[in-house]
Formats: structure tokens, sequence, C-alpha cells
């Protein structure tokens, strides 16, 4: 689906790329002026295209959220990557369809469709963050925890590692801090780092004992999985606080700008501009 995006969008900039780069004034003598411009035949028809996939791309996954009889209609997830895919590929016609030209009721139009574009991008960090299940449904914490392994005892078993080793991998897989207090997303990417360091040394760590490569890969395998599901544990709450707090902003823009779009078309209606029909 990324794919179509970007190929619709380096179409659009390849073969209107003169016209789009003409300044407004001198657009009028541009050849391709009657097909591009926002009443033009590409563009009004960009527009519709674009109106009508960020209405189909909200209101399909809305529909299949709230309602009982769509529950088993597909994954949730899947409903989500085409609700993305359509909100994304809309405003991408759309600013084709302006010609970049923004001014009165439209910018008000654009500039939330742009509010609503960067806010959901935001949201989906925060929405994968969040851990779930293969059918998209949110995990709560114990079902987290479920996931665990007893690490200690699989490295008892089947390692011939001593003591002093396995504590050395236990201390790599714990969580400092309190995992309630709430932390920025900046701090989302420093945690990363430090993981990435942990493991690193542990690797030195594992070189001093004597197992196999193939036994020092699935140490770390297991390692990894359990810093993994430590992070999961630790950053649940806060992403379930995030995503409450960013529908605050995404949902008011997109109704807004669906508002505002609404207007725009009856007005085009009401001056008569037409597109093939």
């Amino acid at each position: 689906m990324v794919l179509v995006v970007i190929a619709a969008l380096v179409y659009f900039v390849y073969s209107g790329f003169t016209y789009y780069s003409t300044p407004l004034e001198e657009r009028f003598y541009h050849p391709d002026y009657e097909t591009l411009k926002p009443s033009g035949i590409m563009g009004h028809g960009l527009g519709i295209l674009g109106s009508l996939s960020m209405v189909v791309g909200m209101s399909v996954y809305m529909m299949r959220k709230r309602m009982r009889s769509m529950a088993r209609m597909g994954k949730l997830k899947h409903w989500l990557e085409f609700h993305i895919f359509l909100c994304v590929l809309g405003p991408v016609l759309v600013l084709f369809h302006t010609s970049f030209k923004f001014g009165g009721l439209v910018s008000i139009s654009f500039w939330s469709m742009v509010a609503v574009f960067l806010s959901g991008i935001i949201g989906r960090f925060i929405y994968i963050q969040i851990p779930r299940s293969i059918e998209g449904r949110e995990l709560s914490l114990n079902e987290i925890r479920g996931m665990k392994s007893d690490i200690s005892i699989i490295l008892k078993s089947r390692y011939a590692l001593d003591q002093d080793s396995i504590e050395t991998i236990l201390e790599s897989t714990r969580i400092t801090g309190n995992p309630n207090h709430f932390h920025p997303i900046v701090k989302f990417f420093r945690k990363n780092r430090e993981d990435r360091l942990k493991v690193r040394r542990l690797k030195v760590s594992l070189n001093k004992n004597k197992l196999t490569r193939i036994q020092r890969s699935s140490v770390i395998k297991l390692v990894k999985n359990e810093i993994s599901l430590n992070r999961r544990i630790e950053r649940l709450q806060t992403m379930q606080n995030l995503f409450k707090y960013w529908h605050v902003a995404h949902l008011p823009f997109a109704l807004l700008m669906l508002i505002v779009m609404v207007i725009h078309v009856a007005v085009t209606i009401v001056f008569g501009y037409k597109w093939i029909f």
C-alpha cells in the first residue's frame, strides 16, 4: 500500500512538474492549465477521489470498530491498515487538486487535513507500541506477563553456565525505574539505545563461557525477547494514556476537515462546477 501512495506521488509530480512549478499568475498560459487546475478534468477528479478516499477510510474503520455486525469481518489491524492507506492517499490527491494554491475556506480544510495526517502518523506510532493479539485486540497487563518465561530455569537447564553468568544475564533483562511512571515519547529512543548496549555487553560476557555459536545466539535471542516483554509492560500504561490524549487532537481536526470539505463541495455545486457528469 505504501508503494501505491509513493507511485501516485511520483507520477503526479513527474507529469505535472512544469505546471506546478509555474508561478500562479502565469499558470493561465500553461498548456496543462485546463487539465490540472482545481476545476479542470484532472484537478477536479483528484479532488473527488481524494475526498472519497478520506471519507471512506474514516467511515469504514469507525464502522468496523463500533458495529457488532461487522465484528467478524476481518481482523481489526487489517482494517486499520486500510484506513491508514486511504487517509494517506486522500491528502496526496487533494494536494494536487489544489495545485498547491491555498486560500479562503479551502485553506482551513487543507490545514486541518494536514493536522489529521500528521497526528495520524503519531497515532500509528503510539498504536504499535501497545501490545496486541494477532487479531488486533489490545492485551491486558496480565496477558503480557503470561507471555514471560522463567529465564533463569531455562538458562540452568539448557546451558552449562555458572551462577555469576546467569546473574549477569538476568541483570541485563531488568528494567530500572517505576513501570507506572509517565515517560515522554522521546525517552523511547533513549531506552532502545540502552537495550542495545546491554545486549552488546552481554555478547562480550558470553564469549568468556564455553558455549557454541548456536548456543550464544539462542541465549541472546532469549534475552532480547525478555527485554522486549519487560519494555512492553513498562510502556503499557504510558502508551494507553497517550492514545487517549491523542484522540483529543485527532478527532476534532478530522471533524473540522470533514465539515469544511462538505461546505466546499456544496459551494462548488451551487456555482455550477461539474466534473464529467
